[in-house]
C-alpha cells in the first residue's frame, strides 16, 4: 500500500478527508492569485470566499471535465443526500455573499 492510499483511507461519510483537507488548503493557497486575477476584471473576492467556495466549485469542475467523484454523484442523485447539498448550496451562498464589483 502506497502513502497516498493510507492517506485516502480515512474517511468521514464515505468521503477521503485527504482529498477535502487538500482541496481547502490548494485553494488557501491558490486565493491570493485568483484574487488578484479577479481584481484585473473589477470583481473583489476576499481570501476566505475562496476558500468557501472549494466544494460548489469542486463540483462545477468534476461536472465539466466529466469526472463524476463520489461527492458529485451524491450531490445529482435526487432522492436522497440533503445534508450534502444543503452543505453546498449554504457554501455557495455565504462564498458569493462577500463578492464586490468595482
Amino acid at each position: 500500500m502506497n502513502i497516498i492510499t493510507y492517506l485516502r483511507h480515512w474517511r468521514f461519510e464515505g468521503y477521503a478527508l485527504f482529498d477535502l483537507t487538500l482541496s481547502f488548503l490548494g485553494m488557501w493557497l491558490l486565493s491570493s492569485l485568483l484574487s488578484k486575477i479577479f481584481r484585473l476584471i473589477h470583481v473583489q473576492v476576499p481570501t476566505i470566499n475562496w476558500v468557501i467556495l472549494t466544494l460548489p466549485i469542486s463540483i462545477v469542475i468534476h461536472l465539466l471535465v466529466g469526472r463524476h467523484t463520489p461527492m458529485v454523484q451524491n450531490f445529482l442523485n435526487p432522492h436522497g443526500h440533503w445534508t450534502l447539498k444543503i452543505i453546498i448550496v449554504v457554501c455557495l451562498i455565504f462564498g458569493l455573499w462577500g463578492i464586490k464589483i468595482r
